[in-house]
Formats: C-alpha cells, sequence, structure tokens
C-alpha cells in the first residue's frame, strides 16, 4: 500500500511537470537594464550639494583662501583640543596658518596621523557629482587621513567637480596619480553603519563627520 502511495504521488508531480513544459511561455518582459540608474546632472553644484546632504556631509561654499580658512577655523574651533593632522601642501600651509595658529600641527611629511588626531585636514583628487562623493588617493596625506580621526575636513575647489566616477577616474589616470600611489578610495559621506536593529551609528569604521569647504577660487 505504501508503494502504491509512493508511485501515485510521484506520478502526480511528474504529470504537473509534463503538463507544466507543454505551456507557452510568455515573452520576457522588457528589460529594464537600459533605464539610467543615476538621475541627469542639470545644475552640478547644486546636485554635488543635494548629494553631500543626503550623505550626512557638511560642504561649505566659499569665495577666496580667506573666506576657507575663517570656514576651518569655524569648524576646528567646534572640536576638541588635540592635534590635527594636515596634508603637506602649500595651499593647507597657506591655510592652517590662518585658521590655526596656535594649534599643534602634525603634518603629513613628518609621518602618519595620531590616533588621538582630532581632524584631519586634506585636499581631494577630484569631487563626483552624481554621488556627491570625493576622491582621494595617497597623495591626499596617506592612507590614514580618510579614517583615522572623528573628523575629516577636506578643501576642494569648483574645478574638481566631474560629472561621474568614470571622468574622475579618467582624469587622475591622466594625471599618472594611480600609477605613483597604491591607495585610492572614493568617500560618500561619513562613515555610517544600521546593522544592529536598523540604528543609524556614524563613526562606525572612520570618521563620524566629514566636512567639505569647497571654494570657488583657486586655492
Amino acid at each position: 500500500m505504501a508503494r502504491q502511495t509512493e508511485s501515485s504521488s510521484r506520478d502526480s508531480i511528474l504529470g504537473r511537470i509534463r503538463a507544466g513544459l507543454r505551456v507557452v511561455p510568455h515573452s520576457a518582459p522588457p528589460e529594464e537594464s537600459e533605464r539610467p540608474i543615476f538621475e541627469d546632472i542639470n545644475n552640478p553644484l547644486e546636485r554635488f550639494q543635494g548629494e553631500c546632504v543626503a550623505n550626512l556631509m557638511e560642504c561649505t561654499l566659499t569665495a577666496d583662501l580667506a573666506a576657507s580658512a575663517r570656514q576651518l577655523a569655524t569648524v576646528l574651533q567646534s572640536l576638541p583640543s588635540g592635534s590635527i593632522f594636515v596634508q603637506d601642501d602649500p595651499a593647507l600651509r597657506r591655510l592652517i596658518d590662518i585658521a590655526a595658529p596656535g594649534r599643534a600641527i602634525r603634518w603629513s611629511s613628518e609621518g602618519a596621523p595620531e590616533e588621538s588626531s582630532q581632524a584631519t585636514v586634506t585636499r581631494a583628487e577630484a569631487l563626483i557629482v552624481q554621488t556627491g562623493s570625493i576622491l582621494v588617493t595617497g597623495s591626499c596625506g596617506g592612507r590614514g587621513a580618510s579614517i583615522v580621526a572623528p573628523c575629516h575636513i577636506v578643501l576642494a575647489t569648483m574645478d574638481q567637480l566631474v560629472p561621474d566616477l568614470t571622468t574622475a577616474l579618467r582624469r587622475v589616470s591622466q594625471q599618472q596619480l594611480l600609477n605613483s600611489n597604491s591607495f585610492a578610495c572614493v568617500i560618500s559621506g561619513s562613515s555610517r553603519t544600521a546593522d544592529i536593529e536598523k540604528i543609524l551609528v556614524q563613526g562606525a569604521h572612520g570618521p563620524r563627520r566629514l566636512v567639505v569647504i569647497l571654494q570657488s577660487g583657486p586655492a
């Protein structure tokens, strides 16, 4: 009896499979892969600012070096006392002289940032408008500059705005920056995770705060 039941069940399953194979499949739905993933960019600056907000980034526009120095001073004053790690760059040296004359500074030419650093200040290779991201390489203060301190401050200029990642990578490739550096990174906002109970935590694997000082004039 058990064998009869088993045989009947098997025949029933095979019968449904055969019936299914005789059904002519419907035509496949149209591919959606051709639809653009990102919206068109009509106003690069406005789009970048909007993406920064979505990425929990702070983006401030400044007119010149003096205005950038004032903005940097405001950001540094909001941080606890302690040393600041700064990419050893001529423009950043001028900026620090104005914005933080009494602050303890560790330049990238002196070594990697200390774990006690309250902030890092660097340049960027490009600003990616499409996603509100920052492209940095090892030239921007080294690997630790974008991950060690709780606050990462980036000085950039309008001419560094590029529409997408492809354009950004093409730019740094033309400048031979990918050949001369062992490190390149795309940063899209402050470090954050919501793995635990879907509660957003900033500063999970890097800076809790990412500040972009976007200068309209040359740095």
